[in-house]
Order: structure tokens, then C-alpha cells, then sequence
């Protein structure tokens, strides 16, 4: 069981005596406060499709906002991403709940052009104050393959970011697509196979599927690195959060009112495996923690959290109250097991909290899955239509 502070300097959790960086040593001496004052803000712009919202979109915004003091994300419209890609998976308001919910994100445009024509990058010079314009390194080219950023390349407004390399929203489909065909060539025995044939099968595919590879630098990146204050109301909530979504959003944001602090568990595979069964989970659990880690209203996570709230885990984190929201995958019990939240409701500290909205993995899942098949039948349409049109010509020629 680990948190996000221990990887970085913070020790103020536990009560130690943390380091304050330089700006807090002068904040309230009025040092260099007239040029302070004077300088202006630097306002960065970067806008995306973000469907299937991963930690690979949080880093890049994160570096995006590190490039200037406010970062304003355009979300392209659904029109624009069918348009170009092929219809989302996540409509516009879930993609802009997802956007809105980052922590480094200060304003959200919706329904942006998925190529920036001139009109679009004048008024995000002249209406939204724009400063530069923000994208990865990857290639955004349009249907006729020029490149998407041109005119802000040739305004020398542009600036580049790296990319998140082991993540994608193809590859979660990939893994996704993949995982549920080899669940179904399968057949339904899987319950007959041990925990061990489980989890080598599992970590068979994790394997050729997943590029992520966990570091702690990264892990401190997305912390906020402090803990709570002396008499901090602390909220704790649990669960796998797979395939963050927006009703993970909306449960969290709901979660942080009831307090000052709010400290997400996050479960491990084996636990989410355990419960849930394959194909689940798609991400692994440091790519689940850097998720939710990434939302605004999350203040610390525990990675790899157990399954059952102990008196010493209260204690030890200082939780004032658990919640635990009604729109959940399973909230059935394995034979034996007790209930995971038996201590907190002994201890009057349990609440549940209605969830805001009814969105989860599984329904996102069956998207994709329907995305990829109505696909799958259009192409084949398509090659069937072609093929009918090759042979009406070889017939004609033949005449």
C-alpha cells in the first residue's frame, strides 16, 4: 500500500516538517512584489478530441500548462471528430467533464474546429487572449494530409510538447477488443480455472498489450504534494476506477464537498480481477492511480488499496468519513467475505452518496465494442459495394 506523497518531499501527512519552496519563503514579505505584479500572464492553448480520457491526455496537458500560467483546452465537437476519425466513443458533455475535471486546466472551449482555420486561431488571439498554441510531437494531420497546426507553425504562436509514449485511446480499444475475444473463445469456463491460471493468462495479454512502465517521477508530476492540515475533515473513497470516465468525476467532485482532503483508494488488478473477472481490469492499477490523480477535486490516492477499510487504516490516515457511491459494477460479496466497509458503519463514519451519474466501465466498454462492429459492417458494405461495382465493369467490358 502505497501514497502519492511518500514518493515525493512531502512529509506533512504524517506530521512531519515539510520544505516550502522558495515562493512561499517570500510570499508574504512583499519582495520583488512590484515586478511580480507587472508581469503578464502567459495563456496557452491546446485542444484535442480527449475520448477515452488516459493519463497519456493528463500529461500532456500537465506540460502544456507548464509552458505558461493559464492553460485553455479546446474540446473538439463530435460533428469535427466524425467527421475525421469516425464517431467518439464518449459524447461532448462526458469529453468536457473529463477536461474540466483536470487539475491543470483553467478554461474549456467546447465544440472546437478539429483543424485550426485562420478565423478560429484570430479569436483565440484577440477574444481568448491566446498566446501560443500547444501540441505533441506526434503528427495531426487532416484528411488530405496537410498539417492541422500550419497556420500557428507559420504565426510562430506554436510550441511542442512530448508525447505520452505507452498510452493511447487505440490501444485501450486494442486492449479492450482484444481481451473480450480471447474472454469468448473462452466459452464461459473461466471460473473453473484457478487464481493462478487467471492471473498468467491475464498478465499474458497485459503484456503484449500494455507499454506502460510506472515511474516515480511521474507519479510525484501528478501529485499535489502535501497532505492534509492538522484538523482537515479527510474523505476516503475506494475503487478500481478503470476506463476513468466522467461518472468517476462527478462521484469524486461530490466526495471532496464533504470535506477538506480527499483520499482516493485505488485497488489493485487482483482485487478488480477478483470481483469484476476478465476482461477487467483494462488499465493496470499505476495507470488507474495516475488518473485519478489527475482530477482536480482528488487531493492524495493510496495505490494498490486494500479491499477492506481497517480501524488501523482510519487511523493511521486520519479519515474522518467513507463513502461509497450507488452506481457501482458488482456490489456483490466472494463466499466468506465480509463486508469490505463493516468498521467505518461500526464507527458511524460510513455515508453513501448517490451517483451523480449511472455511467460505468462496462457501459463504456459495450461503446466500443458496438463502435467496432457498426465499423466492421460498414466496411464490409464497402467492400462488398466495391466488389459489385468491379464486376458490373468486367461484365460491361466483356459485352
Amino acid at each position: 500500500m502505497l501514497t502519492a506523497a511518500l514518493l515525493g518531499l512531502s512529509t506533512t501527512y504524517f506530521g512531519g516538517v515539510g520544505l516550502f519552496p522558495l515562493p512561499y519563503v517570500w510570499l508574504d514579505s512583499g519582495v520583488f512584489h512590484k515586478k511580480k505584479c507587472e508581469k503578464k500572464r502567459i495563456r496557452v492553448y491546446m485542444d484535442g478530441c480527449f475520448d477515452l480520457m488516459h493519463y497519456g491526455h493528463a500529461n500532456a496537458l500537465r506540460q502544456a500548462k507548464a509552458l505558461g500560467d493559464e492553460l485553455v483546452v479546446g474540446v473538439v465537437s463530435d460533428e469535427e471528430i466524425i467527421a475525421n476519425k469516425g464517431p467518439p466513443v464518449l459524447p461532448m458533455e462526458e469529453r468536457l467533464a473529463l477536461v474540466s475535471g483536470l487539475k491543470w486546466v483553467d478554461q474549456v472551449i467546447a465544440n472546437a474546429p478539429y483543424a485550426i482555420t485562420e478565423q478560429f486561431m484570430n479569436s483565440l488571439f484577440n477574444e481568448h487572449k491566446i498566446d501560443y498554441i500547444i501540441h505533441g510531437d506526434d503528427p495531426c494531420l487532416l484528411p488530405d494530409g496537410s498539417d492541422a497546426y500550419a497556420l500557428a507553425k507559420k504565426a510562430g504562436r506554436y510550441k511542442q510538447i512530448k508525447r505520452t509514449e505507452g498510452v493511447s485511446s487505440t490501444d485501450i480499444v486494442g486492449r479492450i477488443l482484444s481481451s473480450l475475444k480471447d474472454t469468448e473463445g473462452g466459452g464461459d469456463n473461466t471460473s473453473t480455472l484457478s487464481n493462478g491460471d487467471l492471473s498468467e493468462r491475464h498478465q499474458s495479454q497485459r503484456g503484449q498489450i500494455s507499454q506502460f512502465l510506472p515511474t516515480s517521477q511521474r507519479i510525484v508530476q501528478f501529485s499535489n504534494g502535501k497532505g492534509p492540515g492538522p484538523n482537515a475533515r479527510v474523505v476516503y473513497i475506494d475503487g478500481a476506477f478503470d476506463l476513468f470516465h466522467a461518472g468517476h468525476v462527478e462521484i469524486l467532485k461530490k466526495a471532496k464537498q464533504l470535506g477538506d482532503f480527499l483520499l482516493v483508494g485505488i485497488h489493485t488488478d487482483h482485487i478488480v480481477r477478483e470481483h469484476r473477472g476478465m476482461p477487467y481490469p483494462v488499465m493496470h492499477v499505476h495507470e488507474r492511480s495516475l488518473s485519478v490523480l489527475a482530477c482536480r477535486f482528488v487531493d492524495e490516492v493510496i495505490i494498490g488499496a486494500p479491499w477492506e477499510i481497517t480501524k488501523d487504516m482510519i487511523t493511521t490516515f486520519n479519515i474522518s468519513i467513507v463513502v461509497h457511491g450507488t452506481v457501482a459494477e458488482s456490489n456483490t460479496l466472494l463466499p466468506g467475505e465480509t463486508d469490505p466497509y463493516a468498521v467505518p458503519k461500526r464507527m458511524g463514519i460510513f455515508r453513501v452518496l448517490e451517483s451523480p451519474k449511472s455511467l460505468t466501465t462496462s457501459s463504456v466498454a459495450q461503446r466500443i465494442v458496438s463502435n467496432h462492429e457498426a465499423y466492421m459492417k460498414r466496411n464490409a458494405k464497402k467492400t462488398e459495394s466495391e466488389k459489385k461495382y468491379y464486376e458490373e465493369k468486367t461484365y460491361v467490358a466483356g459485352e
